[in-house]
């Protein structure tokens, strides 16, 4: 599909990556790893044609298409969900408009023996028949379907873009990349602001996805559930293996101590031979031998090993003072924004030294809800807080928070007081802020660095709740489990809103999931939610309602799990299905493709019409399956 060999990038007279070579192939779900600054984003740019090589080639197949999803998504303010999703469709758009025109003409003219009433004809003819192979008449029932599966209601579809929020806007820039059936998708951060759903939707697509997928993500579990193959840069080469990320970093390690081994030994090798050469080069009768050792040791390639950076944050989060046994105390809540209620009269209480988790698609009131509680928003209704409660916040959008003008240092001398001044050096110094970095502006910080200058500010306040809206966003992997660990020993009260399954585990006792302006409690940790919720099929989310037949407990028992292996058996098939459709699809697309562009060579091949046709006939069966399957899948939903 697409052969990179060679490929060179330098910035500054050095090099990002040096003469590296691989291949994808249909089918492989590449993770693309490596430390900040290795070069992944630079890599993704090459790929898609962005920017262009220093050296080396990128080779690709004949009308291979690539697409890339960036994350700075521009769209054009006043479409609708709808048409902005149908800009995937630029070839069916384009010729809509020739129809039309065409149309237009045949009906204001009256000239019908004229010859260019009759090319009109034949433009109707062609156009037509161009519009029909190329998916004209099946667009938009598919455009719909993949909205449907990120998680829009029908409802959404004439709503103008601006009125979504990130998360949503960056699931329509997703949908148009999936309807546009590349060849290769380059996704850079794909989960940034994806709600749990949405993540498990995609996670599903991907991995039934014929073309190849190539990932940059710090989401541990996506990238697990996801990939069939890890490539890493480091020191300007890489490494690349057939294995997920957790089972690749257990090979790489594998591999770092060979690699450290083997520089023992030429460090060994190397100071035995300079020794001889400082021995022998004041000797004339000598001094040839020395001569040939150090033309050695110049030719030598020396053995480089990409250590592990161990220079992470310190971070604990200390409790102030022992607050009331209630936290707060909500009840009948409400909030609008406009017209749009986003939560209805919600009732919840939060005790001291819990650990909640609040989870739910984007937009359904888990930050509003956060922000009542820590003070930030008006609200209908009451909630009050206990006593000696001190919040610490940390909230989503760090830019509205720290003042771009301000450097790092200013931004924490500004926020200590008298007692905790003097050590604000030495809280940046933790937060990995040290030396001329402390003189950095806010504004010219990477989305990581703000979170770590975010985390460093809370510590100059006393608190005994802590607040946190999706922390990890821009956090490395590392970085995460660092946090992780100083949540799991804080002795205080937890609020964390996240998206992140793998940082959820086992880090809270209790989750609300947010849905249609409600909330619902699962006395339990994020595993437990998603068994609950059946998140393993999104369908099934989506569509899911309480049963209205009453039946005895051990009737519930006995159907539940016939059900379940019959809904399990059922989706196992469609899938099997879904594969099969996207493949004979694709071969059926390059035939129309073979006939618009070479008719005669086409048709000339052996048997060409009885195979194109039974080609045909097996995707109206599949098709016809497909639909049958999926009909009594919602029945059982």
């Amino acid at each position: 599909m697409l052969n990179i060999h060679n490929l060179s990038v330098s910035f500054g007279g050095e090099y990002l990556f040096e003469e590296i070579s691989f291949r994808l192939n249909a089918g492989d779900r590449v993770g693309l790893i490596g430390k900040n600054g290795a070069g992944k984003s630079t890599l993704l740019k090459l790929l898609s044609r962005d920017m262009p090589v220093d050296s080396g080639t990128i080779a690709t197949e004949k009308n291979l298409n690539i697409g890339f999803l960036r994350q700075d998504i521009d769209f054009k303010q006043g479409r609708t969900v709808l048409e902005e999703a149908y800009h995937a469709f630029e070839e069916i758009k384009a010729l809509e408009l020739k129809l039309d025109d065409v149309n237009q003409q045949l009906a204001e003219r009256t000239d019908y023996e004229s010859d260019t009433y009759h090319q009109l004809m034949v433009d109707l003819n062609d156009f037509t028949h161009h519009y029909e192979i190329i998916g004209g008449y099946n667009y938009q029932g598919e455009t719909e379907k993949i909205l449907q599966g990120l998680g829009f209601k029908r409802d959404d579809f004439d709503m103008k873009t601006e009125t979504f929020s990130g998360g949503w806007r960056m699931r329509i820039e997703l949908a148009k990349l999936l309807l546009q059936n590349n060849d290769v998708l380059l996704l850079d951060e794909p989960t940034n602001h994806l709600d749990i759903e949405s993540i498990i939707w995609l996670e599903q697509f991907l991995t039934n996805y014929a073309g190849a997928v190539v990932i940059v993500s710090h989401d541990k579990m996506f990238l697990d559930n996801v990939t069939n193959r890890t490539i890493e840069i480091s020191l300007g080469r890489i490494y690349d293996y057939n294995k997920p990320y957790s089972e690749f970093l257990k090979l790489r390690e594998e591999i770092k101590e060979q690699q450290l081994n083997a520089q023992k030994n030429q460090d060994k090798e190397i100071q035995q031979a300079e020794r001889l050469i400082e021995k022998f080069r004041a000797k004339s009768t000598k001094a040839s031998m020395a001569q040939s050792l150090i033309k050695k040791l110049d030719k030598m390639e020396r053995i480089e090993v990409d250590q592990d950076d161990n220079t992470v944050m310190n971070l604990r989060f200390p409790i102030s003072i022992t607050p009331g046994k209630v936290v707060a105390e909500i009840d009948n809540v409400s909030k609008k924004y406009g017209d749009n209620l986003v939560l209805q009269n919600i009732d919840l209480l939060i005790e001291r030294d819990s650990k909640t988790a609040f989870v739910g698609q984007n937009g359904q009131g888990k930050s509003t809800l956060a922000k009542i509680i820590v003070g930030e928003l008006e609200y209908d209704g009451q909630c009050k807080l206990g006593h000696n409660v001190q919040i610490g916040y940390f909230a989503q959008n760090q830019a509205e928070y720290l003042d771009g003008r301000k450097t790092v240092l200013d931004t924490m001398i500004d926020a200590a007081n008298e007692t905790n001044r003097s050590k604000v050096r030495d809280i940046l110094g933790s937060f990995l802020f040290r030396g001329e970095e402390v003189d950095k502006y806010v504004k010219v910080l990477s989305g990581g660095e703000r979170n770590r200058l975010a985390l460093a500010k809370m510590l100059l306040q006393p608190f005994n709740v802590l607040v946190m809206d999706e922390p990890t966003n821009h956090l490395d992997i590392q970085s995460k489990n660092v946090l992780k660990k100083a949540l799991q020993s804080f002795e205080g009260t937890l609020i964390l809103v996240s998206h992140d399954r793998d940082f959820l585990q086992g880090l809270t006792n209790k989750v609300y999931d947010f849905r249609d302006r409600k909330i619902k409690e699962y006395l339990g940790d994020i595993d437990f939610y998603l068994d609950q919720r059946k998140v393993d099929d999104f369908r099934a989310i989506e569509k899911s309602k309480n049963s209205t037949t009453k039946k005895s407990k051990t009737e519930k028992a006995s159907n539940s799990f016939q059900d379940q292996k019959k809904l399990k058996s059922m989706k196992n098939r469609l899938s099997a299905l879904e594969s099969k459709i996207s493949s004979l699809e694709k071969e059926i697309k390059e035939i129309d493709h073979d006939l618009l562009m070479n008719y005669d060579a086409t048709i000339a091949k052996p048997n060409f019409f009885d195979s194109y046709q039974r080609k045909k006939k097996n995707l109206e069966d599949l098709m016809e399956k497909w639909t049958q399957i999926t009909i009594d899948l919602e029945k059982h939903a």
